[in-house]
């Protein structure tokens, strides 16, 4: 699935990811959601973010989305300091750089699925053209292409994760955010999206993925962290990607 990888070159630098001193606080609570936390992840590398409910791993994954911002510290994304954006130039930059795959899909049912999969690129501006090209594209490797004029709401699960995937994938992202990607999933269904996720980090595809489930942890990332209250208590990589 080489032909899905970003071509857009990242800046001069080893990493997609660099957080230093990274803290989040929320208001009413006595302690930090997260951190204070330094970590860094390589170009080309699947991160898997494992952790007990309330341990800090969707305020990481926001918080390395630009979806939040941090307390303190430092959020370096593709050689971009995104803590310091504003607003408006951290949603371009979410659009342009970052695709993100949730576990309830968060399609848009009264489009189809062509459609789908071109809005992201429709809002950076792409051509016309070359959008359609790249959907066409994606849904013929992830085997949706038959799908092109239905609406999500009649595909299974599997279906709707990969229509997902390719409308994370068309602006041809940087960076591969997927949170609990097959949480929402019957057994046949995960595993057709966990071979799908190997099959892009094998790619070239940098991805973080936040997950419950140990064995997609084990088969699709090369390394995974574990976080309790917050903190770093585990950081394990593997060879390779089976």
């Amino acid at each position: 699935m080489t032909s899905l990888a970003p071509t857009t070159p990242l800046a001069q630098t080893t990493h997609a990811i660099e957080l230093a001193g990274v803290a989040k606080r929320y208001d009413s609570a006595p302690a930090p959601a997260l951190g204070p936390l330094d970590l860094a992840v390589a170009q080309g590398e699947a991160l898997a973010i494992t952790g007990p409910s309330g341990s800090g791993k969707s305020t990481l994954l926001n918080l390395v989305a630009g979806l939040d911002r941090p307390t303190e510290g430092t959020v370096t994304v593709a050689g971009q300091r995104i803590d310091r954006l504003s607003e408006h130039a951290l949603a371009r930059f979410r659009r342009e750089r970052i695709g993100m795959v949730f576990q309830f899909f968060n399609l848009l049912d009264d489009l189809t699925v062509a459609d789908n999969i071109q809005l992201p690129a429709q809002l950076t501006g792409t051509a016309r053209r070359r959008t359609a090209a790249r959907a066409g594209e994606l849904m013929e490797v992830l085997g949706i292409q038959k799908h092109a004029r239905a609406y999500p709401g009649r595909l299974s699960g599997g279906e709707r994760q990969r229509v997902a995937v390719a409308r994370a994938l068309v602006n041809r992202p940087a960076l591969l955010l997927a949170d609990e990607p097959t949480g929402a999933l019957d057994t046949a269904s995960g595993q057709d999206v966990r071979e799908l996720l190997v099959d892009l980090h094998r790619g070239g595809q940098t991805i973080v993925l936040v997950t419950h489930d140990l064995a997609l942890a084990q088969a699709c990332a090369s390394r995974t962290i574990h976080l309790v209250d917050g903190h770093l208590a585990l950081d394990t990589t593997v060879e390779a990607v089976r």
